[in-house]
């Protein structure tokens, strides 16, 4: 069986796209590729770890799921070892057992489309406690540096009179306001990764439903349901960016719930891949085609 730094991997995908899963850890996808390319444009992080109350947690790279809001005890549980893996007719179900520390299980769902490179993956959080908790799904995914991401923005009135805000943006402690990789825009931010630097992180109400990477000739763009009169985690986030010397996340949130005893939530995202695509140079000059 092949590995991922020694741990095993399975690998599916469709004519178009692949991915590779951690077959017995997670649940994890580690590796991204478009068919015929040997280039994973998610980032490896096999030597990343934090130590909790809960044990030794991997960050290891690629694409997760967690739940918000971040609190350290019960955001970074463990997840190496114990994953179920079953097999569907156009991806997998990967199923972690339920989290000692939270009571929560959770599950990814990938579905993959049949004529082109898109995945769909559906991500649940089911309560397998004995208290009603609040949460919200969280899907990270872990690219690796090189690239520009862009984080749309809202253009225009969102109400009649044109009298009321139309855009917040929230950023954390440790960011720099005037960090070098910053490219603010009318239309679209812009996050570079050709310069190391302190970690940054920047979140928003992202009304578009999509965040992108352009990652060499490769644009990765995932898509997210939007749900705007709901409470949503981090002063209203529902779409995160933050970037560090390893690695940059692109992450979606769903709105917050109270997830009773016996109760799943879902959040989905769908992947799209596309190749020979050109990185804008500037957040003023970015054409976007691909709506």
């Amino acid at each position: 069986m092949e590995t991922f730094y020694g741990l095993p991997i399975e690998t599916v995908g469709n004519d178009h796209l692949r991915l590779e899963v951690l077959a017995e850890a997670g649940p994890r996808i580690v590796g991204l590729y478009l068919a015929g390319s040997g280039d994973n444009l998610l980032a490896e992080v096999p030597e990343g770890f934090a130590d909790t109350v809960n044990g030794r947690y991997h960050f290891r790279g690629g694409h997760r799921l967690w739940h918000a809001p971040e609190q350290f005890n019960r955001t970074y549980v463990p997840d190496d070892a114990g994953l179920t893996l079953e097999r569907t007719v156009n991806g997998a179900i990967l199923t972690q057992p339920t989290e000692a520390a939270t009571g929560i299980r959770k599950q990814i769902e990938i579905a993959f489309a049949p004529n082109r490179a898109a995945v769909t993956l559906t991500h649940r959080l089911t309560n397998e406690g004995v208290w009603q908790v609040e949460l919200a799904p969280w899907a990270i995914t872990q690219m690796r540096l090189g690239g520009t991401a862009v984080f749309p923005q809202q253009v225009g009135s969102i109400d009649p009179d044109g009298l009321l805000p139309n855009r917040n943006l929230i950023f954390w402690p440790y960011s720099n306001l005037n960090d070098p990789r910053l490219q603010l825009g009318n239309e679209y931010i812009l996050i570079k990764t050709d310069v190391v630097n302190a970690p940054f992180k920047l979140g928003s109400f992202n009304r578009h439903g999509w965040l992108a990477y352009f990652c060499g000739s490769t644009l990765f763009c995932k898509r997210f349901a939007v749900q705007p009169n709901l409470a949503h985690p981090d002063m209203g986030c529902n779409a995160e960016i933050y970037v560090n010397h390893q690695f940059i996340e692109l992450e979606s949130l769903a709105p917050l719930y109270q997830l009773a005893p016996g109760e799943t939530v879902t959040h989905v995202e769908t992947w799209e891949l596309y190749a020979n695509a050109q990185p804008p140079t500037s957040a003023n000059d970015l054409v976007w085609p691909w709506l």
